[in-house]
């Protein structure tokens, strides 16, 4: 199930929402230090996270899913959130340096699409950061908050789904310790909590973040590929697609002479021999 827009807004609005933004917006900018001249995209509902890259990134957008919806951002501003499906990304390939995926890859309906689009358009040196809530911390357990929605990972399960769709994992950070409540004693003291859990119990953040690079492999030549082929063919065997579907003959070098034919044993005489 995924969160209306309209709900996750008021979300990051409210007390609790400006603590997660603040405690998940550290993290992936000690992942980032510096894009400077890059181009960031924001899958999902990621503008709460995208704002300090604003200043510094030659370009920041942020793209919406149809089921989510969209809001402007930034206000007052010239918008750079668009409307899409997540399936087919409308940008160039190897066109983005750094995409993050916040709200998405828990409650999309397409998995495996949307991480195959975020490999086709990530640049061969770029990175991509996804941030899910944590299976096994609070604030995938409590519903007042947008990360009870979906379905929740541990960073392991990032990590393998990264790996399946040809990315190499980088970094794993937790974050989000503080309880998801409504005290504000308790939220004041987020950041106490945050050093604390981040020390001494680092598998029960509220979300995970794992950041990955694109993983490329070289593709053998068609050339390489059929002499190991033919390498490891039988001498009797038939090789697939070749025009000849008989059995491999033995080449005989130029110039030589063709074998002589075998010669067939000799007849039994019917006459008896001269006495």
């Amino acid at each position: 199930m995924r969160s209306d827009v309209v709900d996750l807004a008021e979300f990051y609005r409210s007390p609790l929402g400006r603590v997660a933004q603040r405690m998940v917006r550290r993290r992936i900018r000690a992942m980032w230090p510096d894009v400077s001249g890059m181009t960031v995209l924001g899958l999902g509902y990621a503008t709460p996270i995208l704002r300090p890259f604003l200043e510094e990134a030659a370009r920041v957008i942020a793209l919406m899913p149809a089921r989510q919806g969209v809001v402007r951002w930034p206000q007052q501003e010239p918008n750079l959130v668009a409307l899409g499906d997540e399936a087919e990304l409308p940008f160039a390939d190897l066109s983005v340096d750094r995409v993050l995926l916040v709200h998405s890859v828990e409650s999309t309906e397409q998995l495996r699409p949307l991480m195959r689009e975020v490999w086709r358009i990530l640049a061969a040196n770029g990175r991509a950061a996804i941030v899910a809530p944590n299976r096994r911390g609070l604030w995938a357990r409590i519903e007042r908050t947008p990360f009870a929605y979906g379905a929740p990972y541990s960073a392991s399960q990032l990590r393998d789904l990264l790996r399946s769709a040809m990315f190499m994992p980088t970094a794993s950070e937790p974050a989000l310790f503080v309880p998801p409540t409504r005290s504000r004693m308790l939220l004041s003291s987020a950041e106490a909590w945050e050093r604390i859990g981040s020390r001494w119990l680092p598998l029960f953040g509220g979300v995970v973040i794992v950041e990955a690079t694109k993983q490329i492999y070289a593709a053998a030549t068609p050339h390489a590929a059929t002499l190991r082929r033919r390498a490891r063919a039988p001498r009797n065997a038939v090789i697939p697609g070749a025009r000849d579907r008989s059995p491999l003959k033995a080449i005989r070098p130029p110039g030589a002479a063709p074998p002589a034919p075998a010669s067939s044993p000799p007849e039994a005489s019917s006459r008896e021999p001269a006495r």
